[in-house]
């Protein structure tokens, strides 16, 4: 008779977290309970008073524990200026750029059809009531570089140029410091497209 029905639920649930699969889950779940049980205690109370206190901003919809997040309040961001980003981590991936000052918007998601994700699941009444207070000149479609994220951008950046707002996307190009020899066909592709002068 099998004895592990709490460490098999430990295991089944960190397979939810992205890239953890049967043996990385495992993994973790026997370094915690053999080697860290202190650790795993902390672990799970963080978890706990994250889920109880995050939220989402009212704003810009990342995530935070105030109604309105420290990017939103703050009063040096250019409110003119609004990317649009797929999520949280991609929000913070610009961020720690230090290359752009404006405010944001985070969809949580991408439009994918295929998987029942549509308009309303992504916020976009919300985006579109943002984007169009007057105070927002420039949408900066920040999503990934997927099928679905160019989906996403293309429907997104239809709906704003229509509404007269200035509609910008990422450049897409070679990587600094990479040889063309090893870039992928793809990448190098968008890049001559994208060319600009110099």
């Amino acid at each position: 008779m099998r004895d592990h029905s709490a460490l098999d639920g430990l295991v089944q649930n960190l397979k939810r977290l992205p890239g953890v699969g049967q043996r990385s889950a495992s993994r973790m779940a026997f370094h915690l309970l053999q080697h860290d049980r202190e650790g795993a205690l902390l672990l799970a109370q963080a978890l706990n008073a994250a889920v109880a206190a995050v939220k989402h901003c009212q704003l810009c919809h990342t995530l935070t524990e105030f109604d309105i997040c420290g990017t939103c309040q703050d009063p040096n961001r250019d409110a003119t200026r609004l990317c649009v980003v797929e999520t949280p981590s991609d929000q913070s991936a610009v961020e720690r750029t230090l290359a752009y000052q404006g405010l944001y918007f985070v969809l949580m998601g991408k439009l994918n059809p295929i998987e029942g994700v549509g308009p309303a699941d992504i916020g976009m009444q919300k985006l579109i009531a943002r984007a169009t207070d007057g105070v927002v000149q420039e949408i900066i479609l920040a999503t990934n570089f997927t099928a679905q994220g160019e989906a996403t951008a293309h429907a997104l950046s239809e709906i704003f140029k229509r509404k007269g707002l200035v509609v910008t996307r990422l450049a897409r190009g070679v990587p600094v410091g990479s040889e063309l020899e090893f870039v992928d066909l793809g990448t190098i592709a968008h890049a001559l497209v994208d060319r600009r002068s110099t």
